[in-house]
């Protein structure tokens, strides 16, 4: 095992292209209940890269090692009197911070010492651009239809941002148990993408009102359970769109992405509609779940995502593979508008899988999904 490693790290808040550096760090030693892992790929979240701007929901001490959501990789070490698992296992790495809870470590880094409780094994036969994607999004889009709102077979469920990973995600999942959905898009050139993933109705606020078709959708039973991740009007005329006694989950702000005003990350909902229809209005961050949740839960929630995606229920989007030192158009992807392809980290000159396989350091050929 190599005494030293390179990691992506930032020395203090601000633009990640600005502040991240690659540096070379000792390779850290697992304790007890602890393993090291060898990193073979980690994600670029939109998360990550506001944690690094210091205006996500918690905030590293820095210097601090980027990414701080989840990898895949195969156990090096393991701690003093550590069982459960073997040196060799491929394993998923849970990073993400729970809030309320101790720091870890982030995974942009070729070793990452993790709690064995937030450890998932996974099949060889799962890309690592799956495996290194697997505790987030799938994660957050099963909690929200089945914990959250436990949304039952045939019943509708409304939801902004359709086109993102988690809103498709969402429909998958929700075609999976028989619950119906009503999907919301920008674009009138998504509508017929949204239908043919499966989405029952899409609403495109392009050029529809939102209120007035859910109303036609739905009928006189209304909608009773819906998700947002636009928040702004958008998600006040979600709550609007909701039948009396109704419920909106808000798990992002999209409308506010680039904002840095706190004050601007707003709902305006209207106090007639919330008071005298008694509707209400809540958060989920998936770090306070993990904040909260007991590590049974947890590996729980986890497993079940892993089978999902195994039986093919759920489809994670391939991704992008870069090498450490092209962090910045690795960046500059995961901040383009519509994207669609997740960019990920890759640490070996031979990564699991054809996904990963043109990732050469320093350049050369344009990668699959540019």
């Amino acid at each position: 095992m190599p005494r030293s490693m390179r990691a992506l790290v930032a020395g203090r808040a601000g633009e990640p292209a600005d502040v991240l550096r690659l540096e070379s760090r000792p390779v850290p030693m697992p304790e007890a209940g602890q393993a090291l892992i060898r990193v073979r790929a980690t994600p670029v979240h939109a998360s990550d890269l506001h944690v690094l701007r210091g205006r996500y929901g918690f905030s590293p001490e820095f210097p601090a090692v980027g990414g701080h959501m989840e990898c895949v990789g195969r156990i090096e070490a393991l701690g003093p009197d550590t069982g459960g698992l073997r040196i060799g296992e491929r394993v998923v790495a849970a990073a993400i911070p729970a809030v309320p809870g101790p720091p870890v470590s982030g995974t942009w880094q070729e070793y990452l010492v993790a709690d064995t409780r937030r450890l998932l094994p996974v099949p060889d036969d799962l890309s690592d651009s799956s495996a290194c994607q697997l505790a987030v999004n799938p994660l957050t889009a099963l909690l929200l239809v089945t914990r959250e709102l436990d949304v039952r077979p045939g019943e509708w469920l409304l939801q902004t941002a359709a086109g993102s990973t988690v809103g498709r995600l969402v429909i998958q999942l929700c075609r999976h148990l028989g619950i119906r959905t009503i999907n919301v898009v920008r674009r009138r050139d998504a509508v017929e993408e949204i239908k043919a993933l499966g989405g029952d109705e899409v609403v495109c606020t392009q050029d529809e009102d939102l209120v007035r078709r859910v109303a036609e959708t739905a009928g006189p039973a209304g909608v009773r359970k819906a998700v947002d991740c636009v928040a702004g009007p958008v998600g006040a005329q979600v709550s609007q769109a909701l039948a009396p006694g109704g419920e909106v989950v808000v798990y992002g702000a999209l409308s506010t992405h680039r904002q840095t005003d706190p004050a601007a990350l707003t709902i305006p909902l209207q106090a007639r509609s919330v008071i005298y229809e008694t509707k209400t209005v809540r958060g989920f961050w998936l770090n306070r779940w993990f904040g909260t949740a007991s590590p049974e839960e947890i590996l729980r929630a986890l497993s079940r995502v892993r089978g999902l995606v195994a039986d093919h229920v759920l489809s994670i989007p391939r991704g992008r593979p870069f090498p450490l030192e092209r962090f910045a158009e690795a960046i500059a992807l995961a901040e383009t508008p519509a994207h669609g392809t997740k960019p990920f980290f890759v640490f070996e000159d031979a990564p699991d899988g054809d996904d990963a396989s043109q990732a050469a350091p320093g350049g050369g050929a344009d990668l699959p999904g540019a």
